[in-house]
């Protein structure tokens, strides 16, 4: 299995794109985000999954041997002892799809993620 190498313009076509157990790992990613981030726009940008609130909040993808994913520098530096087992670099990780996905260390990073946000949106208005 390669990333889905088609044309999307929806989630849906995205996710349906893989085989059925990778399908249910993105679908169980994308159900965190909307119940962490109820608020996110959800769109297709670089060719995969990507929430925004104002601006991209956190993009995830399938791979050949790993699931990707890209919660931006801040939400890799936050939880970076609990991302040291994985491969990850500046803004991004891969949890192997041999290995059990952390679906809970997935939800806290994007609860981080919107928490930050919010925070820099209230810092902005009071200026």
């Amino acid at each position: 299995m390669e990333k889905n190498e088609r044309t999307c313009t929806t989630v849906d076509q995205y996710i349906t794109g893989f085989p059925p157990d990778v399908q249910d790992i993105l679908q169980k990613i994308r159900t965190i985000i909307k119940e962490e981030a109820p608020a996110a726009a959800e769109r297709i940008a670089y060719g995969m999954p990507t929430y925004t609130l104002d601006k991209n909040l956190i993009h995830f993808a399938a791979y050949a041997r790993h699931i990707g994913v890209y919660p931006t520098p801040t939400g890799i530096d936050a939880f970076r002892d609990e991302l040291a087992a994985y491969k990850n670099a500046k803004g991004s990780v891969q949890f192997p799809l041999s290995e059990t996905i952390p679906y809970d260390l997935i939800r806290r990073i994007t609860r981080y993620l919107v928490a930050e946000q919010a925070s820099r949106n209230s810092s902005s208005r009071k200026r």
